[in-house]
């Protein structure tokens, strides 16, 4: 990777860039993330404008190499764990070594360390291999003698034998992604002992694929006995290979790009969905969906109708017979431990409220990160005719491994 100068940001935050330090390549690149709410660049009289949203990662461009910080203190290991469970992905196992610390490449060293552990794993103990067809041409015959291909090609003569032969091999799509991983976290990887195992482990998969091939091919893998232990390793070679999880970001336009973002408000809506499942499962209850005829709609305003929708709907069995309720909740990626809940935030809450809860007071939640703690406090809306809603404000220690939380979750809601 040549040198290329290391602008930090944090979320939210906005840096000034030199005109010459942004190719039109470059400008062509950021616009398409711009798009998609990822940052924001805009031309001043010094030059450009960046401001980074809600994504953080990293992002290699031509002459610079953008690291866009968190806001919450989140340490990498810790990080790691909410990012598989989100996926549904086991967390790596921990490593004395250089593996879990965030160096210039941020979080992109951290999905590729994440990879190559599972590759290791999958080398140890031998990479699966499958009957590939192939068509050859050799002097002595071996599998099925092509009768076309020979009177054709050879008009009859039999010091080359064209044939079809099925092989055990390798090179089949469930290495050949991972091998396209691999070398897609290379790019991203300067520290030399990551990018020294990471190429190590690259010789023992096959010819490596185009990211769009193998993002197909991820796409059609269906999992059996005889390939589940490869689920791992594909699902963080998905996440090098699609940036982060935003599909084919700039490719798309026909723009390549390095890098490894993470929508965070996405990642915790994720980490959230999947705590309050397991916190229903656990109380007799259930997640229900939300969309559909299920959904709040606003019509016959002018465009298209619109819809709220929460993150979750969660459905408990009711108490005493009687029926089954719904309690809404929505997770905030914002500091509510430290700001009071915005009035649009309140507002949506009450909405969500008044669509789902069946008995008067309404009820909703919302979950926020809390680095190094929990907490829960009650808002109570009220009204000249009586209380409204009664929203629930809880904070999830973003220190404490995800599974911790599912039982206080579960004592402090339900």
């Amino acid at each position: 990777m040549p040198d290329r100068t290391v602008v930090r940001l944090a979320e939210y935050q906005s840096v000034p860039l030199d005109r010459d330090q942004l190719t039109p390549r470059d400008v062509d690149r950021l616009h398409a993330l711009q798009s998609h709410g990822c940052v924001t660049l805009s031309a001043d009289h010094s030059g450009w404008r960046l401001r980074a949203e809600s994504t953080v990662g990293v992002l290699v461009l031509d002459r610079l190499q953008l690291v866009v910080e968190p806001k919450f203190a989140i340490s990498s290991d810790r990080l790691m764990s909410w990012l598989g469970y989100a996926l549904g992905a086991p967390r790596p196992l921990w490593s004395p070594t250089r593996r879990w610390a965030t160096g210039p490449d941020g979080y992109a060293e951290l999905v590729a360390a994440a990879l190559l552990e599972q590759c290791e794993h999958l080398v140890r103990d031998g990479l699966r291999r499958d009957y590939v067809r192939r068509e050859t041409v050799e002097p002595i015959l071996r599998g099925r003698l092509d009768v076309a291909a020979q009177a054709l090609r050879r008009y009859g003569q039999l010091d080359r034998l064209h044939m079809r032969t099925f092989d055990r091999e390798a090179d089949i799509w469930d290495n050949r992604v991972l091998a396209t991983a691999l070398r897609t976290a290379l790019r991203l990887t300067i520290h030399p002992k990551l990018a020294h195992d990471l190429h190590g482990v690259a010789e023992a998969f096959p010819a490596a694929s185009s990211p769009t091939a193998a993002l197909e091919a991820l796409d059609r893998i269906r999992y059996t006995r005889l390939n589940a232990r490869y689920r791992a390793a594909h699902t963080w070679a998905r996440l090098l290979l699609r940036g982060g999880g935003m599909s084919d970001l700039l490719t798309d336009r026909g723009i390549a790009a390095d890098g490894l973002l993470l929508p965070m408000p996405a990642l915790w809506e994720a980490v959230v969905r999947r705590l309050v499942t397991e916190t229903a499962a656990l109380h007799g209850g259930r997640v229900s969906p939300g969309n559909g005829s299920a959904g709040i709609t606003v019509r016959g305003d002018l465009g298209n109708t619109s819809a709220f929708r929460p993150d979750v709907l969660l459905e408990l069995p009711g108490r005493n017979g009687s029926a089954r309720s719904l309690l809404p909740m929505d997770a905030k990626y914002k500091r509510y431990d430290r700001h009071r809940v915005s009035a649009a935030d309140v507002h949506q809450l009450l909405t969500y409220g008044a669509g789902y809860s069946s008995s008067a007071p309404a009820g909703a939640v919302i979950v926020h990160p809390l680095p190094g703690g929990r907490a829960h406090r009650r808002l109570k809306v009220d009204s000249p005719q009586g209380t409204l809603a009664t929203l629930h404000v809880i904070g999830i220690d973003t220190d404490a491994h995800p599974e911790q939380t599912v039982a206080w979750i579960g004592d402090t809601l339900l």
